[in-house]
C-alpha cells in the first residue's frame, strides 16, 4: 500500500514537472519570439506633456532595438489614470504604457473606484528617470517685484492667503500631492485649480489665471530663461543638476520637505515574466546609453534605468509615502 502510495505521488510529481517545464518553454519561445506586431506606447496626458516627450524620445530606439514599430498613442485623462487602466486591461500582449508616479502607485488610494489595482494589474518594466518639480510662478504676478528674492517671495505667498491658486495636472498627480504637501510645510493656503496637463498649465499661467504651480524642470526652464515664469525653488534637498541655477526649497526656509518625479515603463500583469525581463533589459539599456541620457536630460530627467524588481522596490515606497500625505490631507479623487 506504501509502495503505491509512493507510486502515486511519484506520478503526480511527474506530471506536474511536466507541465511546468512545458509552461516554461512555452514562456520562452513566447520571449523569443516577441514582438510579433505593432508595439502601443500608451501616455495618458497630452501631446508636449513631460510624459509624452519622454515617450516619443524612447519610440524610435526601441523600435529599432525589438525590430517592430512602436507608436505612441495619448488617452487623455483622470490624471493618467485611463490609459493606465487601458494598459492594464489589454491583452494583445503588445500594448505597454509610459506612466508618472502616480499611476503606479496611490491611484486606488485616492480614490477606490479606480477601476484597476497599480499594484496587481500592472506589471513593473524599468524606471526611466527621476526629478525634483519646481515651484514656479508668473514673472510679472501681483507680489513678484523685480528683484525680489525668492524667500521674499514666499513670505509674500504667506501673508496672501487662498488669495492664491495653483494648478495641477489633475487631482491626486504628485504636483497636486507636493503641493498640499508644501501647504503644511510653508504655511500657505493657495486654492487648487486642475488642468488637463503641464502645457495647460503653462499657458494658465501665462494668461494670469493660476499663480503657481510645480512643474518638471525643462518645462518650465525655457519660459523661464524667456523671462515670463520665475522659479522659485526646487522639491530635492539640495541643488538638482537638472536644475542647477535654482535653490531648493530647503534653502528658502521650507524644512523637511522633499518631492521627486519619476516616470517608468509598464505593462499589463498578464505579460510573461520573461517577456518582461527582456523589455526591462532592452529600456534600461537604451535610457542609459549617451545619446538617451543627453535627451533625457534635456527634458529635465535624471536618468535611472531599472529591472522588474528595482521599479516594484520604488512603487511601494511611494504608495506609502505618497499615501500618507493623501491620508494627512484627507484627498480625494472623484
Amino acid at each position: 500500500m506504501n509502495v503505491q502510495l509512493l507510486a502515486q505521488g511519484a506520478r503526480r510529481f511527474l506530471r506536474r514537472a511536466t507541465c511546468a517545464a512545458l509552461a516554461l518553454g512555452m514562456a520562452a519561445a513566447w520571449s523569443a519570439q516577441w514582438p510579433s506586431q505593432t508595439v502601443r506606447l500608451v501616455v495618458g496626458f497630452p501631446a508636449g506633456s513631460s510624459p509624452d516627450l519622454t515617450a516619443r524620445a524612447l519610440a524610435e530606439p526601441l523600435s529599432k532595438a525589438l525590430g517592430q514599430n512602436v507608436i505612441v498613442e495619448n488617452k487623455v485623462g483622470a490624471g493618467g489614470n485611463i490609459a493606465a487602466d487601458f494598459v492594464a486591461k489589454s491583452t494583445d500582449g503588445h500594448t505597454l504604457g509610459l506612466m508618472i508616479n502616480g499611476n503606479m502607485t496611490i491611484a486606488r488610494i485616492l480614490n477606490p473606484k479606480v477601476p484597476y489595482d497599480p499594484l496587481k494589474d500592472l506589471a513593473p518594466i524599468s524606471l526611466i528617470g527621476k526629478a525634483p518639480l519646481v515651484l514656479t510662478v508668473p514673472a510679472q504676478a501681483p507680489g513678484v517685484a523685480p528683484g525680489q528674492t525668492a524667500a521674499e517671495w514666499l513670505s509674500q505667498a504667506q501673508k496672501a492667503g487662498n488669495q492664491l491658486s495653483y494648478a495641477s495636472p489633475g487631482v491626486g498627480t504628485v504636483a497636486h500631492l507636493g503641493m498640499e504637501l508644501l501647504k503644511t510645510k510653508a504655511n500657505l493656503a493657495p486654492v487648487h485649480v486642475p488642468y488637463p496637463g503641464n502645457p495647460q498649465i503653462i499657458t494658465a499661467m501665462l494668461g494670469g489665471q493660476v499663480q503657481l504651480a510645480l512643474l518638471p524642470p525643462a518645462l518650465s526652464a525655457a519660459q523661464v530663461r524667456g523671462g515670463k515664469l520665475r522659479a522659485i525653488g526646487t522639491t530635492s534637498t539640495g541643488r538638482s543638476s537638472v536644475a542647477p541655477e535654482v535653490p531648493s526649497l530647503s534653502e528658502i526656509g521650507v524644512k523637511d520637505y522633499q518631492l521627486e518625479i519619476w516616470n517608468a515603463v509598464a505593462a499589463p500583469a498578464s505579460m510573461p515574466a520573461a517577456v518582461a525581463s527582456k523589455l526591462s533589459a532592452i529600456v534600461s539599456e537604451i535610457v542609459r546609453g549617451p545619446e538617451m541620457r543627453a535627451r533625457l536630460f534635456q527634458q529635465g530627467w535624471q536618468v535611472v534605468g531599472s529591472s522588474p524588481e528595482g521599479l516594484r522596490n520604488r512603487i511601494q515606497s511611494d504608495t506609502k509615502a505618497l499615501g500618507d500625505i493623501i491620508r494627512s490631507q484627507k484627498i480625494e479623487q472623484e
